[in-house]
């Protein structure tokens, strides 16, 4: 644990200097492909500092947080795009660059943030092809949830981990499900912790990662407005949006969001297998990729069917049925290709012995506080 420790102090290490480098690299390069070659030492630096990391829950959220997300950023910002092409304080830059933040667009000056005018209202295209002034469209909320709605979340993910003490009389099925919300919570409660932090150092006012996706309606709502919003929000400025722009002039502004979200969910499936390269080291057997092809392909067969429909003909399912079927399909197709290159990469049991090692962490500082105070 302390090596580890060690080894996550140094990746960090190195990511606050390259970063502090390319802030400066910013102020000093136009945008365009000669900033692009300046970046491209740090992309790579990016992609290898996660091999530095073994364990789960360290490893896999620095692997996310730069391996993906800061190098996406990165990418962006080499043609002046994206959240770090505003006018950023260095603390802000590299915390923006550095964590899975995004900070709410109606603020002054960070309301640049996602590359356009404040002043001319544009249409948010997310994952789903759809825009603002889509009669089906709606905006993630601003802000963030109440304290008691992590604190429960906490107590929840704290009985989970009691309840698989009993995993052996648990149905196999059962337990995937649960996996699977233990999942959402701790990402959920992980990521709001790091915005929580970014919030009070830097004084943000941030934007929310989830939404309840377990209230999805439609896979457009799930991955559009509910799950992983901020990682929705770098894939529509780094991928869709591009994909848009060029598919419009040969198939029309109806029909181009199809192929653009197909590749906004191809390039999400190998960033997937990338991160899962790090949690395992062994190689990829493509089914996470498989996952958001299926995922992609089902989304798109949504679209075509709202597009083909006529108004009359826009009968929306009750949300006590596309709730249930939503949230089913999301859920059976990851017990199918989620969850197996999880499990063979011991991420089960690796996890637990995380848990008790931070158990016991905190415990000796408990003792050492009980210590110094009876001294």
């Amino acid at each position: 644990m302390e090596g580890e420790m060690y080894n996550l102090m140094k990746v960090w290490i190195w990511v606050l200097i390259s970063l502090c480098y390319c802030y400066v690299l910013g102020k000093a390069t136009p945008k365009g492909t000669r900033r692009l070659l300046c970046l491209l030492p740090i992309v790579c630096l990016f992609l290898y500092l996660p091999l530095n990391l073994s364990s789960l829950h360290l490893g896999g959220i620095s692997a996310f947080f730069i391996a993906w997300l800061a190098n996406f950023k990165l990418l962006l910002f080499a043609y002046g795009k994206g959240p770090l092409s505003s006018s950023l304080s260095l603390p802000r830059f590299v915390a923006v660059a550095c964590l899975p933040i995004k900070i709410q667009q109606n603020q002054s000056p960070k309301s640049h943030l996602n590359g356009q005018n404040p002043k001319t209202p544009s249409p948010q295209l997310h994952q789903n092809g759809q825009n603002k002034e889509h009669p089906n469209a709606q905006n993630p909320q601003k802000g963030h949830k109440s304290p008691s709605n992590y604190a429960i979340k906490i107590l929840l993910l704290a009985a989970l981990l009691r309840v698989y003490d009993y995993r052996e009389f648990i149905h196999h099925i059962l337990i995937l499900v649960l996996y699977s919300f233990h999942i959402y919570f701790a990402l959920e409660i992980i990521l709001a912790m790091v915005a929580a932090i970014a919030r009070v150092v830097l004084g943000l006012e941030l934007e929310q990662q989830f939404n309840e996706p377990y209230l999805s309606t439609s896979l457009q709502d799930f991955w559009g407005r509910r799950w992983n919003i901020m990682v929705s929000s770098i894939l529509r400025l780094s991928v869709y949006d591009p994909l848009l722009r060029f598919g419009t002039p040969l198939i029309g502004r109806k029909w181009a969001p199809l192929p653009a979200v197909f590749g906004t969910f191809v390039v999400s499936g190998l960033m997937h297998e990338i991160i899962f390269y790090y949690l395992g080291r062994v190689r990829p057997t493509w089914e996470i990729t498989r996952l958001f092809l299926l995922h992609g392909f089902c989304l798109m067969v949504e679209i075509v069917l709202k597009k083909i429909s006529t108004e009359k003909d826009k009968r929306r399912l009750p949300r006590v049925v596309s709730t249930p079927l939503t949230v089913g399909f999301v859920l059976t197709t990851g017990f199918w290709l989620f969850f197996p290159p999880l499990l063979r990469c011991r991420a089960e049991e690796r996890a637990f012995q995380e848990y008790a090692a931070l158990g016991a962490f905190l415990n000796n500082i408990r003792l050492a506080l009980i210590s110094s105070l009876q001294s």
